[in-house]
């Protein structure tokens, strides 16, 4: 029978930015933010990786645990739009960022950027062989469930991962979602 790797995605707690709908730069977890990732156990086997923004060590520290630093689980680059409040855009920029997976119109990171490095993320965690849990954002989350679920790029905005939220993946051989 073959082993079951578990993968648990964990969205950063609550910030600031997150609130007001504004593009992040590196602020700290609210202290709702880390009231909220408190309820989540990490298993004592798993090996933690941890984004390098603030917000997502502030939320490995509210677990309780130190992960390793891990550049690929780094939030979707925004660019020159760091900062600002997503109702400011022009409404033709923002329409082709929500519908556009290709766009850098910002000088930052395209969508199908960031599910390519979420691909390649997944596969070394499926070829180390060992549990992991992941503190990263929720825009990496959609990615790694595109790529779990081979859908497309343009489907990015059509999940909705909460901040704080516990994304469970399994791989068999191939990546399934364990959903409940």
């Amino acid at each position: 029978m073959q082993t079951v790797l578990r993968v648990d995605l964990v969205g950063h707690g609550l910030t600031e930015a997150v609130r007001k709908a504004r593009f992040p730069v590196d602020e700290p977890l609210d202290e709702s933010g880390r009231a909220a990732v408190r309820a989540y156990a990490v298993p004592p086997d798993a090996q933690v990786r941890t984004a390098p923004e603030r917000r997502a060590r502030e939320t490995a520290e509210a677990l309780g645990v130190v992960g390793e630093l891990d550049a690929r689980l780094r939030d979707l680059d925004a660019g020159s739009w760091r900062g600002t409040e997503m109702s400011s855009l022009a409404q033709d920029q923002l329409f082709a960022w929500l519908t556009d997976p290709e766009f850098r119109g910002h000088g930052g990171e395209s969508v199908t950027d960031l599910v390519d490095r979420a691909r390649f993320w997944l596969a070394e965690i499926a070829s180390a062989g060992r549990d992991t849990v992941a503190v990263t954002h929720p825009a990496v989350i959609r990615a790694a469930l595109l790529v779990v679920l081979d859908a497309p790029p343009k489907s990015f905005w059509r999940m909705d991962i909460p901040p704080g939220s516990v994304t469970r993946l399994h791989f068999r051989g191939t990546w399934t979602l364990r959903l409940g």
